[in-house]
């Protein structure tokens, strides 16, 4: 993964990434800096009375500005001083659901906020074990420095030992909590001081001579310049310098400290996206490697969001560019269906307003409205039959049974959960025996939001209740085998929204007992969502 020059210079200005984070480490407040600092919003979004959820104008479903958290993930894309910014929101809640995994197929890299007081947090370990997998390039932001936190070295231990990768700091904080003034940017002999009057305010840069500087005793008070010194001469010798080839490869994340909510190091991490970050890389389909600078233009759905207008039945389809320059009105086909589709109203969101899209290229995130032609894992091309890989689909750890409260919606019902399949939203099993449908979901979450989507969008009132059932797996092999093995075992099968084979099962000893009876079959936990 490393800078090409012989890309078309609007690729190369282009940086799509997402921001990780355990639920409350400041992924909000940091996406509202994000877009005041790109222009995208001219105010960040007052926080009011703690009694208000608040909400940044990335949420765009009623339930989330309720609960006050992104359930949703949206793209959203500005400029900052030559770069072409696209952030992709994954959903922060603890209950999350695939949609955040998914996200991170479709970005370059991902900024990973921690903390200050609490660290790496269980939700971030299985966040970031993703990335692992990935090998995305990782950015690190230590957030609420303003507040009482760690010592710096605890903290920088704690990414090291948790996550197995190396932590270079690019800045680092001086003082902390009421004491905490700012910090000390390594790779430009900086002194960045926090101003706590104005929240909006960019803090006031000093440049200066390394750290013998006598200009630093007239901003730093004497006890904290003198541990200031000793701490970087420790991390100087203790921890690695900066090495931008490490860190696109995955193994080593930058850390910069600061406040988000006080505008404080944000714009540091900013420009540490643009001049570090991975330009648009190349993505994989089964056929080949797809390179941004090839002329053809090709994309992949990654996440399908319904009901985001609610005066109309519409969705929208998010397309990540693999390659070429898009233009609003082109004709791409739909290589599932192999039929055509002139995109003429594509959109990029630019904080929560529309726009249309007249021009797009590879790197870049747009959205398709369309009325359930295109689903997660689909591939629009100018003409060839491509697949991409790695778009994985999950088996989910929560089934439940769902019932329409009024038996004669029965229909309605499987049109919404159909709909609700195919955004990815959630598993939908019909059993091969019985009537009614089993809902499988990776996060109890997920559970409610469906049942207000349903009653919000349909109009139908529905009760969840719990299965008999625990996890499902796909099941494959040659034909004849599969076939006597689902006829024997009707009452656990059932059939996904695309009609594939699943086995519902109790206890891991039903994995067990058919994996030691019919060795040739091959039951798996996640579906790659090839087209």
């Amino acid at each position: 993964m490393m800078n090409r020059p012989d890309l078309p210079p609007e690729i190369a200005r282009r940086r799509t990434f997402a921001i990780i984070s355990h639920p409350d480490a400041g992924k909000t407040t940091l996406t509202e800096k994000f877009l005041l600092f790109g222009g995208a919003i001219q105010m960040a979004g007052q926080v009011r009375a703690k009694g208000e959820a608040r909400r940044t104008r990335s949420d765009f479903m009623k339930m989330e500005q309720d609960r006050g958290i992104s359930v949703s993930a949206s793209a959203m894309s500005f400029d900052f001083g030559q770069y072409r910014f696209n952030l992709v929101d994954t959903p922060g809640h603890s209950d999350f659901s695939e949609d955040t995994y998914r996200t991170l197929t479709a970005v370059d890299a991902a900024i990973m906020v921690i903390d200050g007081a609490k660290g790496v947090e269980s939700q971030t370990r299985k966040l970031f074990e993703v990335c692992r997998l990935r090998d995305l390039p990782i950015l690190t932001f230590c957030n609420k420095m303003d507040r009482e936190s760690r010592d710096t070295f605890e903290i920088i231990d704690e990414i090291q030992e948790n996550l197995a990768i190396d932590v270079a700091p690019v800045s680092w904080p001086i003082g902390m909590g009421r004491d905490f003034i700012g910090v000390y940017d390594l790779l430009g002999d900086r002194l960045e001081i926090m101003d706590r009057a104005d929240r909006n305010k960019v803090a006031e840069s000093i440049r200066i001579s390394g750290l013998d500087d006598p200009k630093l005793a007239e901003h730093i008070p004497a006890d904290l310049l003198e541990k200031l010194r000793e701490e970087l001469e420790m991390a100087r010798e203790l921890l690695p310098a900066f090495d931008r080839k490490s860190f696109l490869e995955g193994h080593m994340t930058p850390i910069w400290f600061g406040s988000a909510i006080n505008s404080f190091g944000v714009k540091e991490l900013m420009t540490g996206i643009g001049e570090f970050g991975p330009q648009p890389q190349p993505q994989s389909a089964a056929e080949r490697q797809i390179a941004p600078e090839e002329k053809p233009v090709t994309g992949f759905v990654f996440k399908v969001q319904a009901n985001m207008d609610p005066k109309h039945r519409d969705r929208v389809a998010f397309v990540r560019l693999a390659s070429g320059h898009f233009e609003r009105g082109m004709k791409l086909l739909h290589v599932r269906s192999k039929k055509p589709m002139a995109v003429s109203n594509p959109v990029l969101f630019l904080a929560a307003d529309r726009e249309l899209a007249e021009e797009a290229w590879a790197g870049d995130i747009i959205g398709i409205p369309n009325h359930g032609q295109l689903r997660i894992g689909d591939a629009l091309t100018e003409g060839e039959a491509l697949r991409f890989t790695g778009i994985p689909s999950f088996a989910p750890e929560l089934l439940q049974t769902v019932r329409a409260g009024d038996p004669m919606k029965a229909k309605h019902l499987e049109k919404a959960l159909m709909q609700f399949a195919e955004e990815g939203a959630a598993k939908v099993f019909k059993p091969m025996i019985g009537s009614g449908f089993i809902v499988g979901v990776v996060g109890a979450l997920q559970f409610e939001v469906l049942a207000s989507r349903i009653e919000l969008e349909y109009g139908l009132p529905v009760r969840f209740e719990s299965s008999q059932f625990t996890s499902a797996r796909w099941v494959s092999g040659p034909k004849d085998k599969v076939d006597t093995f689902a006829n024997t075992n009707k009452g656990h099968m059932a059939q996904d929204h695309d009609g594939d084979l699943v086995y519902l099962t109790r206890l891991q000893w039903d994995i067990d007992r058919v994996e030691r009876d019919h060795p040739e079959l091959k039951l798996t936990a996640t579906k790659e969502m090839m087209v």
